[in-house]
């Protein structure tokens, strides 16, 4: 699926209740757990430790943090689609964000979305996007929720 480019808030208005589309696979590797470990100073074992992992955890191996996959909303967000226009663009809040699945070290995930919301608040566009993080072979996400941006256009 190509891009979706949005130049104003009407543009982007058309696109309300539909799916946006879906972004490429990314890897979650040990490397990327370990750096988010350390930027986060989270160190729980079932992230860092693969040997105590394959001994002692449910998954058989390491996990990503949680709110490491979380954190990949913005990057995968930009491969879906690009808003032109626009001086800033905040990260608002989530809602109802629920983490259905562990994502295992080298599982590959990727971000649906879909607009359900949108609305101009005296100039600022505020966005109520439907997020999903799928899973590469996997029924269960890990993680669902609606993802709020406030766009300030030029």
């Amino acid at each position: 699926m190509e891009k979706i480019i949005i130049n104003s808030f009407e543009e982007f208005k058309n696109y309300e209740g539909k799916e946006l589309g879906v972004s490429a696979y990314h890897q979650i590797t040990q490397e990327q757990i370990n750096k988010f470990a350390e930027a986060t100073l989270d160190y729980q074992w079932i992230h860092t430790d693969p040997e105590r992992s394959a001994k002692e955890s449910p998954f058989g191996t390491t996990i990503a943090h949680g709110y490491l996959t979380l954190s990949l909303v913005p990057y995968l967000w930009d491969q879906i689609i690009e808003v032109r226009n626009v001086k800033l663009l905040v990260n608002y809040g989530m809602e109802k964000l629920r983490f259905g699945q562990a994502v295992k070290v080298n599982q590959k995930v990727r971000l649906r979305a879909k607009l359900r919301a949108i609305n101009d608040l005296r100039g600022i566009i505020k966005t109520e996007v439907d997020i999903t993080l799928e899973i590469e072979n996997e029924k269960k996400p890990a993680f669902k929720g609606t993802a709020m941006f406030l766009y300030h256009f030029k």
